[in-house]
């Protein structure tokens, strides 16, 4: 059951009008680009989905929009997570999830809990969940590190199924590879390292750029799996000078702006992301023309 989790998972975008107010019709466009590109499964309501700007009614809407919007039937990765574990616990008493695959649930934030308290947490959120966990661990957002130790000792959960792991530590991602259970999912959180994860046992990426780029993104991807390592960084090398500036005005400020481009959606977030400066997006387009992905677009 796990390997639909395999691949290339995109963590979506949440298109907004220029009022603020959630563009259903773009999102739309997002979801039907996806999956022609051969994406294997979405990641809703993740970071890149503007997920703490986005309220609660909203997030509803996204996920019920998403199940009768759905043209290849993928699997649907929900985030769920926080940083009050009972609110997290008593959270998902509202959530309708029929039609859900999994969750996405961030190592807590801000109060920076210690290794115990970690697996409390997600314990807890486990043991009331009725879909599987994916554990989520972004030190650079969170301000804590879950350690592989940690998540060794949770991946022996039965409800607990895989990490996304955005340490970008590749030491520590070897260490899970070694002492994980042999079928939980080490999955990367960062574009350009799923092909060095994948090399020492990861399954893939929950990807940012595959929303701009599923079919390339995932052709690489594709070729890390069957072992096609030289094919694979080869591809991945188009991404290297675009990838950095998908992050430099805070994400997803740079992807929005490149589905602008590409005139998927307009570019629009919600504060306190801006949109993309000028000075962004011409950069974005000159590396776009520069490493031929801009031919993508068409």
């Amino acid at each position: 059951m796990n390997s639909r989790f395999h691949g290339v998972g995109v963590a979506i975008v949440t298109p907004f009008n220029a009022d603020h107010s959630i563009d259903f019709d773009g999102f739309g466009r997002v979801i039907q680009h996806i999956s022609d590109g051969g994406v294997r499964y979405i990641v809703l309501q993740g970071t890149t989905g503007e997920s703490p700007t986005v309220t609660k009614a909203e997030k509803k809407q996204l996920l019920n929009y998403l199940k009768e919007n759905n043209p290849k039937n993928l699997p649907i990765v929900y985030g769920v997570g926080g940083n009050v574990t009972a609110e997290v616990v008593s959270g998902m008493k509202t959530i309708d999830f029929e039609g859900v695959d999994a969750i996405l649930s961030v190592c807590p934030y801000y109060n920076k809990p210690g290794k115990q308290g970690v697996i409390e947490h997600f314990t807890r959120i486990a043991d009331a969940c009725p879909v599987p966990v994916i554990l989520y661990n972004i030190p650079f957002r969170t301000g804590i590190n879950m350690t592989a130790e940690t998540t060794v000792e949770l991946a022996q959960h039965p409800n607990i199924i895989g990490v996304k792991e955005a340490s970008c530590v590749i030491e520590q991602c070897m260490e899970i590879a070694r002492d994980k259970p042999d079928d939980f999912l080490l999955i990367s959180g960062d574009d350009v390292q799923g092909v060095p994860i994948i090399s020492i046992g990861g399954v893939g990426v929950m990807s940012v750029i595959a929303n701009a780029f599923p079919a390339k993104f995932c052709g690489l991807i594709e070729a890390a799996l069957q072992g096609d390592f030289k094919t694979a960084s080869r591809e991945l090398g188009h991404f290297l000078r675009i990838d950095p500036l998908l992050y430099e005005e805070g994400n997803p400020v740079g992807v929005k702006s490149i589905l602008d481009i590409m005139g998927l959606i307009e570019g629009h977030v919600r504060l306190p992301l801006m949109k993309a400066s000028e000075s962004l997006t011409e950069r974005q387009r000159v590396v776009l023309q520069q490493d031929q992905l801009l031919e993508l677009v068409a």
